[in-house]
């Protein structure tokens, strides 16, 4: 399986600290957390879409209709569990239906994405057995909080890097 190329949305410093809050919480109990992804660009963001590949012409469609929305606010409430035997834990995010539509539009324009639709969220652990799925809620069973997203950028899997757009 090819590795996927990435638009993503960067949450500000405060908004990092509250997805590395949960990120600890969940180390700090022995459950698996996204920091045990060690690699360098392992950093809190919400992925608008992935692909096999990426144009310029997708970056720059990303940046014209994504960037003047920001920064924008959103809401970090519930958790969701994605996947089969083992799952991904993730925060969702309550966004309004500008950045929403925003988002379809720039997702309409790029050949091949991995997914339909868009689920906006924070990823907090991966490879989570089914097991420790309870002990996982009552970790992150906090109150909800308010992110601002604030920047837009590329990972490129194949360079190993991310570029701000």
């Amino acid at each position: 399986m090819p590795r996927m190329h990435a638009i993503e949305l960067l949450p500000d410093e405060a908004g990092a600290e509250v997805v590395r809050r949960d990120w600890q919480a969940l180390r700090d109990a022995g459950l698996p957390s996204q920091l045990d992804h060690r690699g360098p660009t392992n950093t809190p963001h919400v992925t608008v879409l992935a692909a096999p590949a990426l144009r310029a012409e997708d970056e720059q469609v990303a940046a014209r209709v994504l960037g003047p929305l920001l920064p924008r606010s959103v809401r970090a409430a519930g958790l969701a569990l994605l996947g089969g035997n083992r799952v991904t834990v993730v925060r969702l995010l309550d966004v309004d239906d500008d950045l929403v539509r925003a988002v379809l539009d720039v997702r309409a324009e790029v050949p091949d994405p991995q997914h339909l639709g868009w689920l906006p969220h924070a990823t907090l652990a991966r490879r989570v057995p089914r097991a420790d799925v309870p002990a996982v809620l009552d970790v992150l069973g906090h109150a909800d909080a308010s992110i601002s997203l604030a920047g837009l950028r590329r990972w490129d899997p194949d360079a190993g890097a991310v570029r701000d757009l």
